[in-house]
């Protein structure tokens, strides 16, 4: 039986993004948060605010975690059949902290000619609109790519600052999660996130995104996860998944896929920060 219902899949092609969806319990995503912060304590260079993209290529629970069948089940009811992962982004905000995701869509500068591709956000604690959960603009996603405008704003985690305008927070949605869930939402889909007012760390992981078998690249290299069975289109580098935390072969890897997605979200960009 189908992770998502056809209510849910409904709900998606109509608001672009549906929510909660149960991928582990809270007890499996307590001992995936503790393998995390395990893993930055142990490689403080490799996880840190500033390089946060594209870890499930260094740490191999992570790569489990992208492969899970819970979250490829519900990729696969909303696109066409998804071949590979993009990329992946650990979303952390600290304790009363001010880093924040202004409102973007995803698509924006992900340099593929297609929106047949979905984002998952995994919460590895608790998500609450008092934490900075994701917020979304329900509907947006029919409406294409609107401009978007660079800020690089010193708390804004998103790698331009982009944002777009005009969004009516009155009407967004805050999408809550526990530990565990996920939500899914459309590449078009305008959505965003304020800070963490709370006591506690937030953590989530977004992977950004599962592709369908006839997306292709339209600007830069992408070095990309297989996902399914069928093949990856030699337009992608496929790249492994990692044998051990933090490898020399693992870190070579990321720090290609990285290069590479740094030219791909900066194309056009007067300025570039680090990550």
């Amino acid at each position: 039986m189908p992770v998502l219902s056809d209510k849910q899949v409904v709900h998606y092609q109509d608001h672009g993004w549906v929510a909660p969806v149960d991928v582990l319990s809270e007890e499996e995503a307590a001992g995936l948060l503790a393998a995390l912060e395990g893993a930055e304590v142990r490689y403080p260079d490799d996880l840190h605010g500033g390089h946060r993209n594209n870890a499930h290529l260094v740490l191999p629970f992570l790569a489990d975690l992208a492969l899970h069948p819970v979250i490829l089940d519900c990729a696969a009811a909303l696109v066409d059949r998804p071949t590979a992962l993009l990329n992946s982004v650990l979303f952390i905000k600290e304790p009363d902290s001010a880093a924040h995701v202004s409102w973007h869509q995803d698509a924006t500068y992900m340099g593929v000619d297609s929106a047949d591709l979905v984002t998952a956000w995994v919460a590895l604690t608790s998500s609450t609109a008092e934490s900075g959960c994701v917020s979304v603009a329900s509907g947006t996603h029919r409406d294409g790519i609107r401009p978007h405008v660079d800020q690089f704003g010193p708390d804004n985690i998103l790698t331009r600052g982009q944002y777009v305008d005009g969004i009516d927070e009155a009407t967004t949605v805050d999408v809550e999660l526990r530990p565990g869930q996920m939500s899914l939402h459309h590449p078009h889909l305008v959505h965003g996130s304020r800070p963490n007012s709370s006591t506690d760390r937030r953590v989530g992981v977004a992977f950004q995104s599962y592709v369908g078998a006839e997306v292709r690249p339209s600007r830069g290299e992408h070095h990309v996860l297989p996902v399914g069975p069928g093949p990856v289109d030699p337009s992608f580098t496929v790249v492994p998944r990692p044998i051990g935390e933090c490898t020399a072969e693992g870190r070579a890897v990321r720090a290609a896929a990285n290069a590479a997605l740094s030219d791909v979200l900066y194309h056009g960009s007067a300025e570039r920060r680090p990550y």
